[in-house]
């Protein structure tokens, strides 16, 4: 990192970029200086992915200069950012799940070709994976699509910070520690303040405005393609940010008695490993533990065992919101309106005929209840920023009719904002009898169950309940050893 530390890596000035009639971004200017990370902040929809798109060399604005060292490039694209170091980790994850990490490594870094490329760069990867979280356990042999989504989440990290002869200097983090638990998300906070140290840059995106508090030397807030505030990141505490993003947060106050909850009818009963697991009527159940030990797999097999195996029941006792949504979640050809009708079609139609005008009622309505952020239901549920297709799939279960939700980590890249207003609609149904049973990464989310199983290698270690459901006592049993 030699270059001249009192020029920005990158500077956009004045960038304006339209998408139709939507402005996407109204004259942003944004310096990025080396040694420093940048805190990105705003609502789904605010023009974060875009400005970052920019920077990475993917969208060229319509209007506005880019410049890198103090050298205006009048040509910028994907392959002018690498050669400059510029390095993006996007929030859907874009590792090619046919090939191993190696060939994935390859594929990046195109320095590493000829004899002999395999070894360099497995040396590569595995340096970088063992700098950033050390102790991974994961081979560079492996197929990138038998990893849990946590592990693909951590190779991708570690390939944006890794050097194969052209060094990372200005790493774009979006949502990184999303399907993280607390301690992977630790070891990547700390390795980015390591960098930062070194020299380097970094623009961090992320919704759990306490990583960019502690994390972020400044913080830069987006609100409708425009920057509405800008400055040191010790000047906002978490109040502030949220204020200055457009949402004032509510306090939570959810927990309900256990007399009143252990009254409850028992919807779901199933016999895990270590401590059973049941689930009441109108109950919110946590999921917790470190990720990848055997929560979803839970939830997998909770649905499986409510569901026919070849023919989909009108009277479904579950409904699922799945945490993967390229994989698992949307249908990528398929508009916002189809994504989200497709789980109530029985309640849509009559003769087998979908009425296409209670459909696009009930769409609108949900539109608006849950405010997912297009002009038009009609469109491509590609057109909507990541968090806003999440909405889509949560807006989907709750129209079903089922009365029991599973959530795999649901809230993945949603805003603070909207976080509050899905908890506020949690609640509202849990009030209604609906019973949630919720797998979250976020410890936030995991302290507004009404009871919480801490998970640890695939066995169920410890159920929580009320007032015990705390940062500390959940860390306590997701380190300790099970019971035999």
């Amino acid at each position: 990192m030699a270059k001249d530390l009192t020029k920005a890596v990158i500077e956009i000035g004045g960038a304006r970029v339209s998408f139709g009639a939507v402005k996407a971004l109204d004259g942003v200017t944004l310096a990025v200086m080396p040694g420093e990370c940048i805190g990105l902040v705003g609502h789904n929809g605010a023009g974060k992915s875009t400005i970052v798109n920019v920077i990475n060399g993917g969208l060229t604005p319509q209007e506005g200069t880019v410049a890198s060292d103090g050298e205006r490039l009048d040509r910028y694209s994907i392959t002018i950012a690498r050669a400059r170091g510029v390095r993006c980790v996007f929030q859907e994850l874009s590792l090619s799940p046919n090939l191993s990490i190696v060939e994935n490594t390859r594929i990046m870094h195109r320095e590493l070709g000829g004899f002999g490329w395999r070894g360099r760069a497995a040396h590569v990867i595995e340096k970088s994976l063992d700098q950033v979280f050390p102790n991974h356990g994961i081979s560079s042999s492996q197929t990138v699509g038998d990893l849990s989504i946590a592990e693909r989440q951590m190779v991708e990290i570690a390939m944006a910070f890794s050097d194969a002869g052209i060094a990372p200097r200005l790493v774009i983090l979006d949502e990184p520690t999303s399907s993280l638990d607390a301690s992977l998300a630790r070891q990547m906070l700390d390795h980015v303040r390591r960098f930062v140290a070194a020299g380097g840059s970094v623009i961090f995106i992320s919704h759990i405005l306490h990583e960019i508090l502690e994390t972020s030397d400044r913080i830069v807030v987006m609100k409708d393609g425009r920057v509405v505030a800008e400055r040191p990141a010790a000047e906002f505490d978490h109040h502030s940010l949220v204020e200055a993003m457009g949402s004032v947060a509510r306090e939570d106050a959810l927990h309900r008695s256990a007399r009143e909850l252990a009254a409850a009818p028992v919807v779901i009963r199933h016999q895990a490993a270590g401590l059973a697991f049941t689930a009441r009527q109108g109950e919110i159940v946590g999921l917790a533990g470190l990720a990848g030990h055997g929560q979803t797999d839970l939830l997998l097999a909770l649905h499986a065992s409510q569901s026919n195996s070849w023919w989909p029941r009108s009277d479904s006792l579950v409904t699922f919101v799945a945490g993967d949504r390229r994989l698992n979640g949307v249908f990528e050809l398929w508009s916002i309106l189809r994504n989200f009708s497709i789980a109530s079609l029985g309640d849509l139609s009559r003769l087998s005929l979908v009425g296409t005008a209670d459909e696009a009622a009930r769409g609108g309505e949900w539109k608006r209840r849950i405010d997912i952020r297009t002009p038009d239901m009609d469109n491509a549920i590609l057109s909507l920023s990541g968090g806003n297709q999440q909405k889509v799939l949560f807006a989907r279960a709750l129209a079903t009719r089922a009365p029991v939700i599973l959530m795999d980590d649901p809230m993945r890249g949603v805003d603070v904002g909207t976080k509050q207003e899905v908890y506020e609609i949690i609640r509202q149904e849990a009030a209604k009898g609906r019973t949630f049973i919720w797998y979250s990464t976020e410890m936030d989310e995991v302290r507004l169950c009404d009871r919480v199983y801490v998970f640890r290698e695939r066995v169920i270690t410890a159920e929580l309940a009320g007032d015990a459901v705390t940062e500390a006592n959940i860390i306590t049993a997701s380190f300790e050893v099970a019971a035999a």
